[in-house]
């Protein structure tokens, strides 16, 4: 099933649209700098993805202006297909990774999905974003009945309680909150 998807940016996009290193972004983030707002992410798997209409009027939303690279915004479009720009996280539909949807299928080890990923068996992720592969949930729903019939011993059984928790926004399970590395770590981003 085709659908539209809201186009987005993670760390290394985000960058680019500012012709920066992705390590700028972190230090944004930082509780030190505090320029980009953690809050205007969603957290997929543990990582902060932003709307791009967002990201792109960020810079001129700063102490210090920042110019966004019009042609790196086009090639990120470009990159994602038809989609939307939203400027919101909250105008985003549900999106899932892979800590998601072994929780969503109470997968017995990551293997089993990336096994699944890797023999095309699973859905076509619907962005590739800062190395990660990205779904909305919709998408993984959609492919319920193929995964089954392809499955040998999985039952690919959905937990109706974490798709309301994901639709709803509550979702708290693996992967909902970014695990914070480095000289920030013990500050508790």
């Amino acid at each position: 099933m085709s659908r539209r998807k809201p186009y987005l940016v993670g760390h290394q996009e985000f960058a680019a649209l500012y012709n920066v290193d992705p390590k700028m972004v972190a230090q944004w983030l930082a509780p030190s700098r505090r320029v980009l707002d953690p809050s205007t992410a969603v957290v997929v798997s543990g990582v902060r993805y932003w709307p791009l209409g967002f990201a792109a009027e960020w810079g001129r939303t700063t102490a210090r202006f920042r110019q966004v690279d019009l042609d790196a915004k086009a090639r990120l479009i470009a990159e994602q297909g038809e989609g939307w720009e939203p400027d919101l996280k909250d105008e985003l539909p549900p999106i899932v990774g892979q800590q998601e949807i072994i929780e969503l299928f109470h997968l017995p080890a990551q293997g089993n999905l990336a096994t699944t990923i890797a023999t095309g068996r699973f859905p076509e992720h619907d962005w590739l974003l800062s190395g990660s592969r990205l779904w909305m949930l919709d998408t993984v729903l959609d492919a319920v009945p193929q995964l089954r019939d392809s499955a040998r011993t999985l039952p690919w059984d959905v937990d109706e309680g974490v798709v309301t928790a994901l639709r709803d926004g509550t979702y708290e399970g693996p992967g909902s909150r970014v695990l914070t590395r480095g000289r920030h770590a013990r500050k508790g981003v």
